[in-house]
């Protein structure tokens, strides 16, 4: 028999370690019935699921990205309304297209909002760097969608604007990641002056793959830290074989705004499968994070970016999937398989036969969100403000 191919064997159905739960039907009718679709305001919010008895108060302040409710299309004025319901302190806005207009008058209509509500805005944008092929050219080049993005942060007096460089296909190809690096270093210095007069830091996130803690450090420094701080998101970590914790310890001490969510990692014949998950239920140690949290960048808001429902796998123990890695520390990785060795499969998400497919999706994101926030409040004590 002809040895299984790579892509054969990185699709294949990885063991199961323990019986697991489908988000059946009656999920999905309970979560439509209880009203989880409808804007957070109208009625009591989900934070009630999780009752794990409150832990003591960390002072972090708590939010989340749009991203996370993606699916109802909500621009910034509806999602500003349903974070203040919440009692969250910020929110990230994580795109351009989340406001009605980019046009001075209208943004600052947007800032008098979350001012009158007290909540904090994260203004960002997408991938800005020079070389992909994939950049967005809805807001000219590189350099003009990045200037926007200042321009936009400073009217909604957003501290700053979070982009990122590209996705783990970039790590691949002549030069690998570290072509990509130089052209978004030589980018920011650019609009240096741009960023440091309108009082915004280009807040560089660890994207889809594409960066290490190690590798952003080193952006950032070359760029200039004095204009230039990471976004840091816990789960894409683990999408370049670290271990959250490790990836926070490294690029903490840089992180001006955030994008967080749990992750469960496991082992499978070739590797390790990586699944993003509400917070509290992957197999990331969310009490050491977050005391780590606290000593590093304590005036970074902890920001949900809650993206679950689907796995990834990582067959690191096949010759041909180590190219793009080759700069990674075994120090690290080790931290990684520990990790792995900790989770347990789980299954996707997919909405249950005879339910309207985009309803449940949104009662999906709806849900995962607002639980995840039920336990950053009640077990991890993250919150400055009261739901």
């Amino acid at each position: 028999m002809e040895p299984a191919s790579h892509q054969e064997r990185s699709r294949r159905e990885p063991r199961r370690q323990e019986p697991r739960r489908r988000w059946s039907r009656r999920d999905a009718l309970r979560a439509l019935a209880g009203g989880a679709v409808a804007l957070g305001a109208a009625g009591a919010p989900f934070l009630a699921a999780d009752e794990t008895p409150r832990r003591r108060r960390r002072g972090l302040k708590l939010g989340f990205d749009n991203f996370s409710i993606r699916a109802f299309g909500w621009k910034a004025p509806r999602l500003i309304e349903y974070a203040a319901s919440l009692g969250l302190d910020s929110l990230l806005l994580s795109d351009l297209y989340v406001y009605e207009s980019l046009e001075p008058g209208p943004l600052r209509e947007v800032k008098a909002r979350a001012d009158d509500l007290g909540v904090e805005i994260h203004a960002g944008t997408g991938g800005i760097y020079p070389t992909s092929g994939r950049v967005n050219r809805d807001f000219g080049t590189p350099q003009e969608h990045l200037e926007l993005a200042i321009r936009v942060a400073s009217a909604l007096g957003s501290p700053v604007v979070r982009c990122y460089l590209g996705n783990s296909q970039d790590r691949e190809g002549p030069g690998g990641i570290q072509r990509h690096i130089r052209s978004t270093v030589e980018l920011l210095k650019k609009v240096r002056s741009r960023a440091i007069d309108a009082g915004v830091k280009i807040a560089i996130e660890n994207h889809a793959g594409d960066l290490q803690a190690r590798e952003l450090v080193g952006l950032i420094e070359d760029a200039g830290k004095d204009f230039v701080g990471a976004t840091i998101d816990s789960g894409n970590a683990t999408w370049t074989l670290e271990d959250p914790v490790r990836n926070l310890e490294l690029l903490g001490p840089y992180a001006v705004s955030s994008g967080i969510r749990d992750s469960m990692v496991w082992e499978f014949e070739d590797g390790a499968m990586v699944q993003w998950t509400a917070m509290g239920e992957g197999c990331v140690d969310l009490t050491r994070y977050f005391d780590i949290w606290e000593k590093v960048c304590p005036a970074t808001p902890v920001q949900l970016e809650i993206i679950s429902g689907f796995a990834r796998p990582f067959p690191y123990l096949e010759r041909d999937f180590w190219e793009p890695y080759q700069d990674v520390r075994a120090e690290d990785f080790a931290m990684f398989v520990a990790l792995a060795k900790k989770g347990r499969a789980i299954d996707p998400f997919r909405p249950p036969d005879g339910v309207d497919r985009r309803e449940a999706t949104r009662a999906y994101q709806k849900a995962e969100l607002e639980r995840s926030l039920a336990h950053c409040r009640n077990a991890l004590g993250l919150g400055v403000r009261s739901a």
